[in-house]
């Protein structure tokens, strides 16, 4: 056999030695990452942990929150059930000045903001300070439920004028100033003079098994010393590091009514509102949120949980956070330490195997260089010669070859790309032509399909409504002359068939005039749109009176139309009858007529607008289409049909453009009298 030359062999050996140098290097990429892995999964848990911490506070801040409400109700009802209470209570309808006192005495020992007991009927028996209305609100949920014998402690959020009608001063106290915060700067309401409160009930029997409720109540706006008695209790000393701070708020919707948060030293942020991000999460959806928060002016570990009033609505939130920074600086300190550990390490022991690597890893880096100047687009990039003669320096020259046959494969593909995309292009073209086609097809196919239809359907109605007609018209005027002098009694019946046979009469000629509109064209004339306009104001002018629409025109036209003056006027009668119908609460109708060219073809438009309700788009599609109308018991449908055909036979077009809450426009565009 043929031995191998000893250069060869010689190579093969050093290759060997330089894989095994090349075996120990991954120490420098499986360490750092077992390192990251091992880094990242500890902030996770680091995170996690404060997470959970501050999840726990909440569940402190939500079982105390709770116990207040149950405390509340059992005070309550322990008042209530007191033989004291109950002595003074069934004394007589008028309530005693010793009852009032008992009340006031035990408001102010309860720390009760509002006390008072009411009848079924709502009237107030007795408070402990003078109600300010006698109007006030009573048909909370707590109260009915207390009437129907149950006690029941709930938050409720009272308006303004129910705080007034128990206490102006309660309604003062409640008031907040809504002010700007870095995270929520949009534009909102500047006040807040709702109250959040402990709304409690218990059930009393009056004298004769008549039910009654003593109803207590707790203003939490502003109530600092139930905000920092959660505080002292979720974050005693010690609870945190050294630099951080706990922190608790309640929320009315989204705006602070009671915190600890301190806008600047001294001045709690009373009044400032929660991130967008949180309120969405927490009022909109109903989740309770954790993790890091931007709180007024700092970040902070919290968590926000939706709070429910007595009907099921989310009307707040309850708070609780601590200061992230000496966490976030713990971390960072630990993640640096073990940085500079690890590049101490790395720094000792990666120059011995770069010397090692250096003569395998400048070929190496030659071909890596290549292959990213192919991948960025230089296909004629090469490594070239390679002095050594070894399997890497075989690789760089089989490298080479291959990268000349991708070149080569390259050029061939590009222009079979531009040949593929050229065609694609083509038959793209010629299948949006064709769909389009389709589509115009199809429209017209329906639409002629509906006419047709519509054309039967009043030939039918014209030929089974008018014969009938015409038999009752002569049996009515039959029946005028049997009955000679007498049928003056029954003018007024008579003159009431008349109308509606009349009425039955215009309905099937507006069908007939839809269905077949070239039997019924009228002569055409030119005419002024303006004094068209002006001429079918008065025929609706008995519908104006009835409203508080106020009309405005502007007539800049002077260009003349070209159509029967009749039917221009049906159009626009139609046009103006519509806006009245859209705005029976008054309005602004706006009558505008002037120059315009539409498609290279010399016009005028004349519009109507009004200021009514509006239209959906679904609305609008359909507007137009035979017997479509919202006015249900009145209205047949067609005035709006009738009008667009009117228009499209002289060569005009009409449109509509409509938004809700804000009215309607419709535009009729005709051509110009030659």
């Amino acid at each position: 056999m043929r031995k191998t030359p000893a250069v060869t062999a010689g190579g093969r050996r050093s290759v060997r030695y330089r894989l095994l140098a090349i075996a120990l290097l991954p120490m420098l990429v499986i360490l750092p990452l077992l390192l990251g892995i091992s880094i990242y999964r500890w902030a996770a848990r680091f995170d996690a942990t404060l997470i959970s911490k501050v999840d726990g506070d909440l569940i402190i801040a939500q079982q105390y929150m709770a116990r207040i409400l149950e405390n509340t109700e059992q005070q309550l009802v322990s008042f209530s059930e007191s033989a004291r209470f109950r002595d003074l209570l069934v004394a007589g309808d008028t309530p005693s000045s010793d009852l009032v006192a008992l009340l006031k005495e035990k408001a102010s020992v309860l720390k009760f903001d509002f006390l008072y007991v009411v009848d079924g009927d709502g009237r107030i028996l007795a408070s402990e300070q003078p109600v300010a209305s006698p109007s006030i609100r009573w048909d909370w949920p707590v109260v009915s439920s207390a009437l129907s014998g149950r006690p029941k402690t709930d938050i409720d959020v009272f308006e303004s004028k129910d705080l007034a009608a128990l206490s102006p001063e309660l309604a003062q106290h409640a008031r907040l100033e809504v002010l700007p915060t870095p995270e929520r700067m949009d534009a909102g309401r500047t006040l807040e003079t709702r109250g959040m409160i402990i709304h409690s009930a218990s059930a009393l029997t009056l004298p004769g098994g008549r039910r009654a409720a003593l109803v207590g109540g707790i203003l939490l706006n502003q109530n600092l010393a139930f905000i920092d008695t959660i505080n002292d209790l979720v974050y005693h000393d010690a609870s945190l590091p050294e630099g951080s701070r706990g922190t608790a708020t309640l929320f009315l919707d989204d705006v602070r009514i009671s915190t600890n948060v301190r806008l600047f030293e001294g001045r709690r942020a009373l009044g400032t509102r929660v991130s967008s991000v949180v309120r969405a999460a927490v009022l909109d959806q109903g989740r309770t949120w954790l993790g890091s928060a931007f709180v007024v002016n700092d970040w902070y570990i919290s968590a926000y949980e939706p709070i429910n009033d007595g009907y099921g609505r989310r009307v707040g939130m309850l708070y609780v956070g601590f200061l992230e920074k000496p966490f976030t600086e713990a971390k960072r300190e630990t993640l640096l330490g073990i940085a500079i550990a690890f590049l101490v390490v790395t720094a000792a022991t990666v120059p011995l195997f770069l010397k090692w690597a250096s003569s395998i890893f400048r070929p190496l880096e030659s071909m890596t260089g290549t292959i990213a100047r192919v991948e960025s687009g230089d296909l004629a990039a090469r490594t070239g010669y390679v002095q050594d003669k070894d399997e890497i320096g075989q690789v760089a020259l089989h490298l080479d070859h291959l990268l000349d046959q991708i070149q080569e494969r390259d050029a061939q593909l590009r222009l079979w790309n531009e040949e593929l995309n050229r065609r694609v292009e083509e038959r793209a073209l010629k299948l949006q032509q064709a769909n389009r086609q389709l589509e115009t097809t199809t429209k017209q196919l329906i639409m002629s399909e509906k006419l047709a239809a519509i054309g039967e359907i009043t030939a039918g109605v014209a030929h089974e409504i008018n014969n009938p007609i015409a038999v009752m018209q002569g049996n009515l005027e039959v029946i005028r002359d049997l009955m000679g002098d007498k049928a003056a009694e029954a003018k007024t019946e008579f003159r009431l068939i008349d109308e509606q046979m009349h009425r039955m009469s215009e309905i099937v000629t507006k069908l007939l005039q839809f269905a077949k509109p070239q039997e019924y064209a009228g002569y055409l004339e030119q005419h002024d749109v303006a004094d068209i306009v002006s001429d079918s104001l008065p025929l609706v002018q008995h519908l104006l009176k009835k409203t508080t629409i106020s009309v405005e025109r502007e007539d800049h036209a002077s260009r003349l139309v070209r159509m029967n003056r009749t039917e221009l006027q049906q159009v626009l009668v139609n046009l103006i009858v519509n806006g009245i119908h859209a705005m029976p609460d008054g309005g602004r109708l706006a009558l505008r007529t002037f120059d315009l060219d539409m498609d290279g073809r010399p016009g005028m438009v004349i519009e109507v607008a009004d200021t009514g309700a509006g239209m959906t788009a679904d609305v609008m599609q359909r507007v137009f289409d035979p017997f479509f109308t919202t006015k249900r018991r009145e209205g047949t449908g067609l005035g709006l049909s009738i009008s667009q055909m009117l228009v499209t036979r002289q060569g005009g077009r009409i449109s509509v453009e409509s938004e809700l809450g804000i009215g309607t426009t419709f535009t009729v565009w005709l051509p110009e009298a030659p």
